[in-house]
Order: structure tokens, then sequence, then C-alpha cells
């Protein structure tokens, strides 16, 4: 019995021996997969959680119907869309194309966009009303007094890395580039591309998310008076602590 015993000695202490290294190379890998997610790519995973939690957007109340004793419509409200673009982390040249393939998509269906960028094209020529104007936003974008319009052209081209070769389209992404580099966006506050689309518009950009990543569609009341100006100094609304009158 105790030569047995004697014998079964060694097996048990080998068993532990090696449960207690497999403990430790568990518990050392877990250590540094958890250094891995809070120390080395804390930063990235917090922001990426931040934009599935939470986004910035804003919601406007409807006014409502105000009829005439007869039901007539003095002042409606209509329903209109928006176009906001969030920041994504998609790479530069996707993120030009995906600009690009939502413009064209805006001017199929008829409708407009914001574009601030100070150069035309057709000629390629600035768009200011003054000297003054034009040699400030020079300065402001680190360009020389005599830049011309064709030399910011071809700087803001490469700087926004654009290899579209058509003129017409690399000045379209250039708008909406500028646009973002001038006003800013992330991926809780978004950049506004149009405060009103027709309907159609925001049919393809709801339905078809995966193609047009970072951009989506939001509602907006938007006031309408059937009548024009007929009646408009008693329509007006006024504001004060909070309520309305009429």
């Amino acid at each position: 019995m105790d030569k047995y015993r004697k014998q079964k000695m060694p097996n048990i202490k080998l068993r532990f021996n090696t449960l207690s290294a497999l403990v430790y190379i568990i518990g050392i890998i877990l250590l540094i997969q958890l250094f891995n997610l809070q120390i080395i790519n804390g930063a990235t995973y917090r922001e990426t959680s931040n934009t599935r939690l939470t986004r910035e957007s804003t919601l406007y109340a409807s006014r409502g119907y105000i009829l005439d004793r007869n039901g007539n419509e003095l002042a409606t409200t209509q329903m209109t869309f928006s176009l906001e673009m969030y920041k994504t982390k998609i790479e530069t040249q996707s993120l030009n194309q995906t600009i690009l393939k939502m413009i064209k998509t805006l001017e199929a269906n008829g409708d407009t966009y914001i574009d601030t960028f100070p150069i035309k094209i057709n000629p390629i020529e600035y768009d200011f009303t003054s000297d003054e104007k034009r040699s400030a936003w020079l300065k402001k974008n680190n360009l020389l007094e005599n830049t011309n319009a064709e030399s910011a052209f071809s700087y803001f081209k490469k700087k926004y890395d654009i290899t579209n070769e058509n003129e017409e389209e690399a000045r379209k992404i250039m708008g909406i580039r500028y646009r973002i580099t001038s006003e800013g966006y992330s991926s809780t506050k978004s950049l506004t591309i149009s405060s009103s689309i027709s309907r159609q518009s925001a049919l393809i950009f709801s339905e078809q998310t995966d193609s047009y990543p970072g951009i989506t569609v939001g509602q907006n009341a938007k006031r309408e008076y059937p009548n024009g100006k007929l009646g408009s100094h008693i329509l007006r609304v006024y504001k004060f602590n909070n309520t309305r009158t009429v």
C-alpha cells in the first residue's frame, strides 16, 4: 500500500505543477490583453464606443396648424429632410469617392448642397467679391499673395489627395473637403451637407447606408403659409418666456 502511494505521489505533483503552469500562462495572457485594451488601444476603442452610444443631433418641434373659422389652412407645417455627414474610419480615397457619389445622387434628384469653396472651374478662377477677401483667404490657407486660382486649385487637390482627373469631379469633392477642414466634424457631431433634400434622395441615403458611410438623413419641420403674405401681421408668432401667442 505504501509502495502504491509512493508511485502515485509523483503523478499528483506533475498534474498540480502542470495545472499551476496553465493558470499562470492564462493569467499572463489576460493581463497582456487587458493592457492592450486599456492602454495601447484604449483611446481608439473609447471613440468607437462613444460613436455607437452617443450622437449629437437637433430635433425641431412641429408648430402645428392654424385654421380660420371655416377650417381653411392659414399656416401649416411640412416635414423636410436634411443631409448630415459624420466622421468615420475610412481611408481618404474612400471618403473622396463617397463624397462624389453623394453629390451625384443629390444632383440626379435636383437637390442642392452647401458649397463655400471660393474657386470656380470652367474656367478656373477665384470667386471673391473683393481683392481684400482674396488676400485674407490666401493668407489664412498659408498661400502666397500672388498665388493664382490654378495653382490654388492644384494645391487643394494635392492636400485632399484627390486623384480624379476630371476637374468637375475634383472640384465637387474639394468643396465638401474644404468645409470639413474649415468647419470640422466628428463621429458625434455632424456637418450639414444640405438643409433640404428631396424625399427620393432621403430614401436612397436611408436605404443604402453601406454605400454612403457616415451619411445620415434628418427630419425638420418647415413652416408654410398657403396664402403667402395674407394676414402675416396676425399669423406672426412671438416667443416670450417659453410661451407662444398669436
